[in-house]
């Protein structure tokens, strides 16, 4: 399997559909399944993907099986369900990549299961959203076996602009939800910065360039600037994702001051209705507290 042709891809959502595009350009012969068949139609009309009904028939033509999906149950759905991945009775050389944000107990749970069937499984989440996905540069950190991280180089370098194996399964997640912790602080401190310069006469569009052009200016105090400017709220990453996230940080022992205060900050935008905004909407939220 040194020279991988054929990709199954399953999950369609804001991430999936860009890095299936970018795996077509590529080169890659790619077939789809999602839940929401329409999407997967869709996608097909458009640049000509093939669609399978179920998970599980996806292996009798692919050589790699990618998931991208919302969080753990959704995963092991795909994997562990009625028509999923094993449930199929092919033997065959297979590497299955899972692309989500799950729990690293999942991960090496899947992954013994895949060892027992003779497959390969590596986590391997990405740091980055919809626009990273788009123009492939994303940052993909893998757990798992390195032969099977070699072979699927190729794969990675058409999604992203760097792949690195930390370790063993479930290393990648770890990784991911690390980062996810450290995104979540910095955007609730912006929030909090930009309330509060606000509520003393200095505007939004005023203060966020000092910030951008400042020390503590980064990627993301820049990528969320237009969301507090503009209080658009259009998600790139949802609200609920990042609590997702970061209720798995909790499950792993995350008991830091500015984790645990973000988490209440999170779960509390989320009773108020604010899930499916971006994670930006932390800003929303905090004003209305503040008002």
């Amino acid at each position: 399997m040194n020279n991988i042709v054929n990709i199954g891809f399953i999950g369609l959502g804001n991430m999936g559909i860009p890095m299936v595009k970018n795996l077509v350009k590529a080169g890659f012969k790619v077939t789809v399944y999602n839940r929401n068949l329409e999407k997967a139609d869709d996608l097909k009309k458009e640049i000509g993907v093939s669609v399978a009904d179920t998970p599980a028939l996806l292996l009798p033509g692919c050589d790699v099986i990618i998931s991208m999906l919302s969080n753990d149950a959704a995963v092991k759905n795909v994997y562990e369900g009625q028509d999923g991945i094993f449930s199929a009775k092919f033997e065959k050389a297979l590497i299955l990549i899972d692309m989500s944000t799950i729990s690293p107990e999942t991960s090496k749970k899947l992954f013994l299961t895949a060892k027992e069937k003779g497959y390969d499984y590596l986590d391997a989440p990405v740091s980055g959203s919809v626009k990273p996905a788009m123009e492939a540069q994303l940052i993909i950190m893998a757990g798992g076996n390195s032969e099977a991280f070699n072979k699927v180089t190729p794969i990675f370098t058409a999604l992203g602009k760097s792949a690195t194996l930390l370790g063993d399964s479930g290393s990648g997640n770890v990784a991911k939800l690390a980062i996810n912790l450290f995104l979540g602080i910095t955007v609730q401190g912006l929030s909090e910065a930009v309330l509060f310069a606000k509520k003393n006469g200095i505007e939004p569009e005023v203060l966020l360039p000092l910030i951008n052009n400042g020390p503590i200016g980064s990627g993301v105090t820049k990528m969320k600037t237009d969301n507090l400017i503009n209080q658009d709220f259009t998600p790139a990453f949802a609200l609920r994702l990042l609590r997702k996230d970061i209720g798995l940080a909790e499950d792993l022992g995350m008991q830091t001051p500015a984790g645990v205060a973000l988490a209440t900050t999170l779960q509390d935008a989320l009773d108020e209705g604010l899930g499916e905004d971006d994670m930006s909407a932390i800003y929303k939220y905090i004003s209305r507290w503040e008002a």
